[in-house]
């Protein structure tokens, strides 16, 4: 139940169509305003392994999963992504790896050019569309190096993928991205702009009449299509969340297999409302 006494919103998963695995919170920068506190020094979730990856890989093959995403942290900080990035494509998986395109991905620069292109996307984390504002959110000198990892990919002919933040309205946004991009010379296939995470600011609590109030559908969420593995710092195994967003919160662990996590869930955490019900953002948009 909510505050007022309303019936909680809650969410099934009607199909695992992404699987997210993510790889580590260790990242060689400490964004300001990072969702999972990822830092150079911050490892809550640890190294994935690539049989613990396999693993769910091959258990999600058999659910009929479409996609499997990689995140952090900045997964190219575990020496077993590429082989992981390996597994999923030979599984036939179309794949997505959250990056910052920076030196942690630059030293397998040839390890990469041996994976096939057509089913592997590199979404880069741009802040912005202008130095000032990104360096801001992930720190000096952060700028020229992922330009410099964006070019290379596009180079190295990877799919390529943005994700930024909206900071003011979208169509500014997109035509000041648009600029960045002609002028680096790439032609990335999706500019993602996600809402700004502001833990502080007060969000409603997602009641069930709240899905006709505001037309949106529970198939919508994220939590209808996908799942995250994470390993905890400490732990025998890796488990499963239900929420890219929210690793640490165990209201949202869901077992350590993926057939046992479809369960509904209840949408009691204020990222519910600010990112995916209001905001209408997906990790995997």
């Amino acid at each position: 139940m909510t505050a007022k006494g309303e019936a909680r919103a809650r969410v099934a998963l009607q199909r695992l169509e992404t699987l997210w695995l993510n790889t580590g919170t260790l990242c060689n920068l400490a964004c300001k305003s990072c969702y999972i506190e990822s830092s150079p020094a911050n490892d809550a979730l640890v190294y994935l392994s690539l049989a613990e990856a396999e693993a769910y890989l091959d258990e999600a093959l058999l659910l009929g999963t479409r996609e499997i995403g990689f995140t952090g942290g900045e997964p190219f900080m575990n020496r077993d992504m590429v082989a992981m990035l390996g597994a999923a494509l030979g599984r036939g998986f179309d794949v997505i790896v959250l990056t910052n395109a920076m030196r942690p991905m630059r030293r397998f620069e040839t390890e990469l050019n041996a994976l096939p292109r057509e089913r592997l996307v590199m979404r880069v984390s741009l802040d912005h569309f202008t130095r000032a504002v990104h360096e801001a959110e992930r720190g000096p000198r952060s700028w020229d190096k992922a330009l410099e990892g964006l070019k290379w990919l596009g180079a190295s002919g990877f799919r390529i993928a943005v994700a930024g933040r909206m900071l003011e309205d979208e169509r500014t946004a997109r035509s000041g991205y648009a600029h960045l991009f002609h002028e680096l010379g790439i032609s990335p296939e999706h500019l993602v702009l996600f809402p700004a995470m502001d833990a502080g600011a007060d969000v409603p609590e997602i009641s069930e009449s709240c899905w006709g109030i505001l037309g949106v559908s529970p198939a919508a969420m994220m939590c209808a299509t996908s799942r995250m593995v994470v390993k905890a710092r400490g732990a025998d195994r890796p488990h499963v969340v239900a929420c890219t967003l929210l690793p640490y919160d165990p209201r949202f662990a869901l077992g350590s297999s993926l057939a046992g996590a479809g369960g509904a869930i209840p949408l009691n955490h204020p990222h519910c409302a600010r990112f995916c019900v209001l905001g209408g953002a997906s990790c995997s948009g």
